[in-house]
């Protein structure tokens, strides 16, 4: 491995795995349910190591490199993203220690010796002869290297940093920019492009570097705090007991420290220190272990995952989540209870394999696993590169505090059908939850939706001021999952909800009603559909008072879509008609516009009766009504709207019939087919 696995007995940490296996009954410990982190499904499959083959892994591709006989046998390489696999040979030139590819595998470069690294060009057309970069400063040792992009590597000497340009076409390197300082050991973190390095005898004081396009600036060295005061003058911080991983966008040093500095405090703790691309380093937050042993870290969904060899349990952190605050520190405990790694089976596969053999237990928290960041478990011995996922629906059973769930849930990328599961949860027996903590909760989802809404906004208002020119890193904002919307709620919890008939009403109209209260606090906009929802509830139990009331005092905001709702209901509660009519006055809707509106609706009643409430009846078109009555696919409807433009030709004219210009004739027709030619008006003399 790249990192090589600890001998037997040694601690194991950031960069090391578990170990252990399993109880006297044969299963895994602490394997019981509600396991929520798992292996992902499709892992990476590679030969596994052994004396003829030797096995890396490169943490920027998260390529794994099998290289059997120092390549002339063959090196295949693998990739969690790319399936096909790159397979090719290479000349025995002595035994390999690092081999990674550059950034879009166009270079390869591969370090046999201490004092340069081998490349090798990738590109279609171009001759395959290895290149070779010796190391600049006298003396020195490479302890490693790292690619920062496609064509820009750094060197890693007990001595310093080296920058180079890899110059593919020429076969040659150009050095950028080189550092002396002392190199116990080093790291790199791909995402941000920072290279840290341990200095100093003890080696508890880092120096990071950050990388980009063709530069390298150093940033500020900081100090790790180590538990007590070291007993000789030897290297007391190991590479093992740290991680560097991007947490909510922001990176960290991840330093266990296996014994608190506080005498009254048992067991390990993770202590995080904040690098910020300017400013000096900070300790920021403690996560307590509350155990001793051997420890491997991950960060997976921004959550910390440590991993417990003796106990083949994991626990996770979530630093955004409320700690106890000392003024410069939070302290963090684990948000759930220690979990077993959900148990995982290998596949038997290939060609030797018999189809009937069932799948082989994989043992979890093994010896041989080594981890990577941010999420990476491999395990040599076995041959497989797993990716470590976060399962959020076991979650839901092991965070009882709803407010918290929530908070934990939000900041989690698949987040959106476990929200909205737990959303109908609570309003379901038998874990129907109080008002207050509803109330809490979709405060929480609106807190979130109208944050989007306001970047939104202010997203739209630079572009449209057309300003976004002078801005090329504006980007319009990102709507996460976190993102619940009034639709996702009406589709997925509360129409679901108020079609459930077991539950009492007023809890029903409690709920809905919250949920208003919460969008106009957060000053959201309403959707109409939301108080047509409260309104159908309050018909469906003939609660017309409290309608009235809800109408009355504005509680229901104002909407064309809620009035023609109202007309719709006259039939069955007659003060509905003049409350819609206020509503639409109120609106300041024109006349004609509100008869457009109705008639959509297909409440051509209700249209007829508001247009001779304003006195408009004498002049309004009775094609534009017959061929809404028609559509409305009501005979009796359709009778009763052409008996009334009769009666008014009649009034008007002395004759019931419609005139040419009338464009009448097609429903005169039909209503000869339906009801016969003797049922039309006959004229009237005075």
């Amino acid at each position: 491995m790249s990192r090589e696995p600890p001998p037997p007995g040694e601690e194991e940490a950031a960069g090391g795995g578990g170990g252990g296996g399993e109880g006297a009954d044969g299963r895994p410990r602490a394997a019981e349910g509600g396991c929520y982190l798992a292996l992902c499904a499709r892992p990476v499959h590679f030969e596994k190591a052994n004396p003829v083959n030797c096995v890396f892994f490169d943490e920027a591709n998260k390529q794994v490199f099998a290289v059997r006989s120092g390549g002339a046998t063959g090196v295949v390489v693998k990739g969690l993203e790319d399936r096909n696999p790159i397979s090719f040979r290479m000349e025995d030139k002595g035994e390999v220690k690092c081999i990674k590819f550059s950034l879009g595998n166009k270079i390869l470069a591969v370090q046999r010796t201490l004092k340069s690294v081998d490349f090798l060009n990738f590109i279609p057309d171009s001759p395959q002869l290895e290149y070779t970069q010796e190391c600049k400063t006298k003396n020195a040792n490479i302890l490693g290297f790292c690619w920062t992009s496609s064509t820009e590597i750094v060197f890693i000497t007990d001595q310093g940093i080296e920058f180079y340009q890899v110059l593919p076409e020429k076969r040659s390197l150009k050095l950028l920019k080189n550092q002396s300082i002392n190199v116990n050991w080093y790291m790199y973190c791909p995402e941000s492009s920072v290279i840290l390095l341990s200095t100093t005898v003890l080696g508890n004081v880092l120096q990071p570097f950050y990388f980009k396009s063709g530069t390298m600036s150093k940033l500020s060295k900081f100090e790790i705090e180590l538990p007590a005061a070291p007993k000789s003058s030897k290297l007391s911080l190991s590479e093992r007991d740290i991680a560097m991983a991007t947490i909510y966008g922001q990176l960290y040093v991840l330093y266990l420290r296996h014994h608190s500095r506080t005498s009254n405090s048992t067991g390990a703790e993770v202590v995080l220190y904040h690098l910020p691309r300017e400013g000096s380093s900070k300790k920021t937050h403690i996560l307590k272990l509350n155990r001793t042993g051997k420890f491997a870290l991950n960060v997976v969904d921004n959550l910390v995952v440590v991993h417990h060899q003796d106990t083949e349990t994991s626990v996770i952190f979530d630093i955004k989540l409320k700690g106890e605050f000392d003024g410069s520190t939070t302290v963090h405990q684990f948000v759930l209870p220690p979990r077993s790694i959900q148990p995982y089976q290998i596949p038997v596969a290939g060609p030797a394999s018999v189809t009937s053999q069932s799948p082989v237990p994989c043992k979890l928290y093994s010896s041989s696993w080594i981890v990577f960041q941010p999420d990476i478990i491999i395990s040599a011995s076995e041959g497989y590169l797993w990716s470590l996922q976060v399962k959020l629906e076991p979650v839901v059973n092991l965070l009882l505090d709803k407010g918290k769930l929530m908070d934990f849930l939000l900041q989690r990328k698949e987040c959106k059908m476990v929200i909205l599961s737990v959303c109908s949860q609570m309003l379901s027996e038998p874990e129907r939850g109080s008002l207050s903590v509803i109330a809490t909760v979709f405060d929480k989802l609106n807190h979130e939706y109208k944050k989007y809404l306001e970047a939104e906004q202010s997203y739209t208002m630079v572009v449209e001021a057309g300003l976004s020119r002078s801005n090329p890193l504006l980007k319009r904002p990102v709507r996460t999952q976190a993102v619940i919307d009034q639709s996702d709620m009406y589709t997925h919890v509360l129409s679901v909800f108020t079609e459930k008939k077991e539950k009492p009403h007023k809890f029903t109209i409690a709920v809905l009603m919250e949920y208003i209260r919460s969008l106009n606090q957060f000053q959201i906009a309403v959707q109409h559909y939301l108080y047509e929802l409260v309104i159908k509830t309050l018909v469906q139990h003939n609660l017309f008072y409290m309608l009235h009331q809800f109408l009355q005092y504005h509680v229901l905001s104002d909407s064309k879509p809620l009035a023609c709702l109202l007309l719709s209901l006259e039939s069955i509660y007659p003060p509905a008609h003049q409350l819609s009519l206020d509503m639409l006055k109120r609106l300041s809707t024109a006349n004609d516009e509100i008869v457009e509106v109705l008639l959509s609706k297909h409440q051509v009643l209700a249209a007829l009766r508001f247009i001779r409430g304003i006195g408009g009846h004498d002049s309004i078109s009775a094609r534009k009504f017959l061929d809404a009555a028609k559509q409305a696919e009501d005979d009796m409807l359709f009778y009763t709207i052409f008996r009334f433009f009769e009666q008014r030709n009649q009034r008007l004219r002395g004759n019931p019939s419609f005139t040419p210009g009338e464009h009448c004739e097609e429903h005169v027709t039909f209503f000869k087919q339906v009801f016969g030619e003797q049922a039309l008006m006959k004229p009237t003399t005075l």
